[in-house]
């Protein structure tokens, strides 16, 4: 078991406890953040960009030791909110974006944090290139939303408009990354295109 610090349950919108990665829910995205890192892997070793998964700094409390050599964390707690999935450099320019995957027809906000999306948005603000990736499991296809149009989104959510982000919104305003080889998520293309126009 996985909670912030206070060790309750957080503000709305806020996680606070991550789920026995045995339930078949929880690895919602396994292998989209695995296709995501493969991709790095390769534009690292091209000479393309460098960007890394952020790792989630947590504090272990409680260890289970039944044997020397069968040690296992039974209680951690997040030290801080995380804040997005992923950062670094492209073509000279800070990068940092939040990866998600959906099996639904829409995408909710409720699996986005306030804090995440604020952090994009100061991201944007500074000058850095900031979106939402995100993969439709139903439809097989992944698409990338610039922070300016989930802000948009966003921002009528909390002013009582819809609570998730129709499937129709990213065909109009994302833009679609097809599946490649190598990378296997070629989605810095699509950064050219949203980012880099000609």
């Amino acid at each position: 078991m996985l909670n912030y610090p206070t060790g309750k349950p957080g503000k709305t919108g806020e996680q606070t406890l991550i789920r026995n990665p045995n339930l078949s829910k929880s690895r919602l995205g396994t292998s989209f953040e695995q296709a995501l890192n493969e991709s790095n892997q390769y534009y690292l070793q091209h000479n393309i960009a460098i960007i890394h998964k952020k790792p989630t700094p947590v504090q272990v409390v409680k260890v289970d030791f039944p044997s020397r050599n069968k040690a296992r964390i039974v209680e951690a707690y997040y030290k801080i909110p995380s804040t997005t999935d992923y950062n670094g450099i492209y073509r000279g320019q800070y990068i940092d974006f939040e990866a998600k995957s959906c099996n639904a027809p829409s995408f909710p906000f409720s699996h986005l944090f306030r804090h995440q999306i604020e952090h994009l948005r100061n991201v944007a603000k500074m000058g850095g290139i900031a979106f939402l990736l995100i993969e439709f499991i139903n439809k097989q296809e992944v698409y990338l939303l610039a922070i300016d149009k989930l802000i948009c989104c966003y921002e009528e959510s909390l002013s009582g408009g819809r609570k998730s982000i129709p499937y129709a919104y990213f065909k109009e305003h994302g833009i679609l990354i097809k599946p490649a080889y190598a990378p296997r998520i070629p989605y810095l293309e699509a950064v050219d295109q949203a980012f880099f126009p000609k």
